[in-house]
């Protein structure tokens, strides 16, 4: 399978659970937002225990690597929805919404991904 092939894939895998996953939790709390936070913070740690697992302990052709990393989960998690989430909120004058989004992302998705490369690793 080529690399082009294999991100594609994935890719289009990954987008189509984002959006499964997004509007599902979004509609469920009742929180713009919330549906992408939730998707991003998942993807953070998926990517953590996935790079930590095929780190040294799977074999994973860079091809099957590249097509789970940059196309399944590069499709899964979005940056640019966050960014329009949060804007929304603050256009609406929900600044502490907004505010909230902004770090909550941040600070729990680089846990999420710590997390994950800790589980991955065998160190957790």
């Amino acid at each position: 399978m080529s690399m082009v092939l294999a991100v594609a894939l994935g890719g289009a895998v990954g987008a189509v659970t984002r959006y499964g996953v997004s509007s599902g939790v979004t509609q469920g709390i009742g929180l713009g937002g919330s549906g992408t936070f939730v998707v991003n913070v998942i993807g953070a740690l998926a990517l953590g225990v996935l790079l930590g697992v095929t780190e040294e302990r799977l074999g994973l052709d860079v091809v099957v690597r590249r097509g789970l990393v940059v196309g399944l989960l590069g499709g899964f998690t979005t940056f640019s929805s966050m960014m329009w989430d949060i804007v929304e909120h603050a256009e609406q004058g929900s600044w502490f919404t907004a505010s909230a989004l902004l770090i909550a992302s941040i600070g729990v998705g680089l846990a999420a991904m710590v997390g994950g490369l800790a589980i991955g690793r065998g160190q957790w």
